[in-house]
């Protein structure tokens, strides 16, 4: 009898994940973690004169997604957007399928078409750190994130356009340019708010003159 062949044998993961780095060296601990706690809360509680600490928004989760249409061509495609998201954040994606079926696209019910990662807690910020100190000042002709994509109820959502703006990927071995939506989802009740703590953080939004 055939042994059964898994979904994780299918999509190989082969960068390098948090857990399997932290067997030969401790994680640092997230600055922005402690840059929360010590600046953006009392910042946060000034401008909007919250009376509890437990008021001020935070954030949430940051989630990447990747989608790869033209997969149902190429698997070898998808493979690569996996390999290259566990690159980036350290942690394993979840492969992302198709609910409807569209026959001009060759598209089936369930077939793999992107890839998407969660993060949260220390991943999260450690993530932010270097998307804002790092990752966004490579961007080509960069001048700041517009801050009109705000979903009215406290989550930014950002496309970019080439995955080559992360350091963590090696430009020699990608075969296409991908780009990807990132969102960061936040505990504000406003669209204000949630810009108000980006900012904090050291997002970098376009300002009025640009």
């Amino acid at each position: 009898m055939a042994k059964a062949i898994s979904k994780r044998d299918i999509f190989a993961f082969e960068g390098q994940r948090f857990e399997d780095a932290a067997r030969n060296e401790e994680i640092p601990v997230a600055q922005f973690q402690v840059h929360y706690k010590e600046n953006v809360v009392p910042a946060m509680q000034k401008k909007f004169n919250y009376k509890s600490v437990m008021e001020v928004p935070k954030l949430k989760k940051i989630s990447l997604n990747m989608g790869v249409g033209r997969a149902t061509q190429d698997p070898k495609l998808l493979q690569a957007a996996i390999n290259e998201l566990e690159l980036i954040t350290g942690q394993r994606p979840v492969v992302r399928k198709a609910k409807i079926a569209i026959s001009n696209f060759k598209l089936r019910d369930g077939m793999p078409i992107g890839a998407s990662v969660t993060l949260r807690r220390i991943r999260m910020y450690e993530f932010l750190d270097r998307f804002v100190n790092i990752t966004a000042p490579r961007i080509r002709d960069f001048r700041g994130f517009p801050d009109k994509s705000f979903d009215g109820r406290g989550n930014y959502t950002l496309g970019i356009k080439e995955q080559i703006i992360f350091p963590e990927i090696d430009v020699d071995k990608v075969n296409r340019i991908t780009g990807m939506d990132i969102t960061f989802v936040t505990t504000a009740k406003t669209d204000e708010e949630a810009r108000a703590l980006l900012t904090e953080f050291g997002f970098p939004f376009k300002t009025k003159n640009q």
